[in-house]
């Protein structure tokens, strides 16, 4: 009984370990994989990114000029990223929202 005493005293007084989690925002861990976004102004429809997906969750239509992104297909392996000779595929630290439909991406080249 004693050692419980003394360690609900020292909990009392302590900081808490657990984040207020909707209320405040989590930082995220270095190097976590997050969100990927297309630049189609540097995107020359090449579908490398499309050829080493191992999830098949790009899909690259040259002829509408558009890229079809499926983000919960995506196993974040940035094997995409890697392979972009344009660099028009960035990943972003924050993850995202879950969602409760299957949403795809299209990122389509601005019509000049």
């Amino acid at each position: 009984m004693p050692g419980m005493v003394k360690e609900v005293l020292k909990n009392l007084f302590s900081k808490p370990a657990t984040v207020n989690y909707p209320f405040e925002k989590l930082k995220p861990v270095p190097g976590t994989r997050g969100a990927l976004t297309w630049d189609m102004n540097r995107c020359d429809q090449c579908q490398d990114c499309e050829r080493v997906c191992p999830s098949m969750a790009i899909k690259v239509y040259p002829e509408e000029k558009k890229v079809e992104y499926q983000p919960f297909k995506c196993l974040f392996c940035y094997l995409c990223i890697d392979n972009c000779m344009q660099q028009a595929i960035t990943g972003a630290v924050e993850m995202r929202a879950p969602e409760y439909t299957k949403k795809i991406e299209i990122y389509e080249t601005p019509k000049t």
